[in-house]
């Protein structure tokens, strides 16, 4: 929720669930309490309804104030004739909330930190691998789209989301009878998705990734430990299509290019499709504007999202 923090903001190598990696060193700044509304996280356990503090805004005067005998009643009236429709004192605030949990969470307050000489904004840490932060459905191809923090595993990643109807009816015919979604498995790892992709002739032309299995696992876990951007994988009804990375543009090599316009928060996007079958024009705009569209709900703050097409790529 932005209290705490960790200079580590990277998604790590540690595959395990339970590593902590990059979380053996955080801390909590004094200029986090100024920025954030302490009545995100202060309550009582219980209501007090008979407390002579309402926390319903606006309100005249608290009953405690040092006011004149005169003014209470003056203030009196003129509360009584404010329509109901308009304002009710009995209405809760933009704080409450039956639950006792945060009504929302706010991006974290601005901390500037250094890298590589580029003075910028401490960055949240990403999710961890395998982990899906972003879920849709699309109803002019009848999929959902989906997309996961890329893992290191050697193992291949289970789907645990939805799948559509047209899915799970191939599913169940090729496999003679229902399965399960939590046991769903695509058969290649992460790092064998990656090693057919990049040895591609297609996208080796623009990434210039391609190479033994080895190659493209370093190329994984470089990713993973990037402090300024993620690895992402695609999926259209849990098949992986595609391979992303979101990256935060300052600390970018485009960010250096780009000098002073490039503003604190704005993401930039690196692509590729893998798959011939999920290739096409009507599908780029649905996962590109998906990707925006994460990025815009991961940070307020966001203004722009860029991307970096080689000059020769004429797509």
């Amino acid at each position: 929720m932005g209290l705490i923090s960790s200079e580590d903001s990277s998604v790590g190598i540690a595959h395990e669930e339970r590593a902590g990696e990059g979380w053996q060193n955080m801390f909590v700044s004094r200029r986090v309490f100024w920025q954030l509304d302490p009545r995100l996280y202060l309550f009582t356990l219980s209501p007090l309804s008979q407390s002579p503090y309402p926390s319903e805004s606006p309100h005249s005067s608290r009953p405690g104030s040092p006011v004149p005998e005169h003014k209470k009643r003056e203030s009196t009236l003129s509360d009584s004739g404010i329509p109901q429709g308009l304002w009710s004192p009995t209405a809760p605030g933009p704080f409450h909330s039956s639950s006792h949990l945060p009504t929302y969470y706010p991006p974290a307050p601005t901390q500037f930190v250094f890298s590589n000489n580029i003075r910028h904004p401490l960055r949240p840490k990403p999710p961890r691998q395998g982990e899906t932060f972003y879920t849709r459905y699309i109803p002019s191809v009848g999929q959902y789209l989906s997309f996961r923090v890329a893992s290191a595993s050697p193992k291949p990643q289970h789907h645990t989301g939805p799948t559509s109807q047209h899915h799970r009816s191939n599913s169940t015919n090729s496999a003679g009878g229902s399965p399960s979604i939590e046991t769903l498995s695509l058969g290649e790892s992460d790092i064998d998705l990656l090693h057919r992709w990049m040895n591609d002739p297609r996208v080796s032309h623009f990434w210039g990734e391609q190479g033994p299995r080895s190659h493209q696992e370093n190329f994984l876990k470089t990713g993973l430990q990037s402090r300024h951007s993620f690895p992402v994988i695609g999926c259209w009804d849990g098949k992986p299509f595609g391979y992303f990375e979101l990256y935060w543009v300052k600390e970018d090599n485009l960010g250096k290019l780009l000098a002073g316009d490039v503003a604190n928060y704005d993401r930039g996007i690196h692509c590729l499709v893998g798959e011939q079958e999920f290739r096409g024009a009507h599908r780029v705009k649905i996962w590109l504007s998906a990707l925006v569209h994460y990025c815009f709900l991961a940070d307020m703050r966001t203004e722009t999202v860029m991307l970096e097409p080689r000059v020769d790529n004429e797509k």
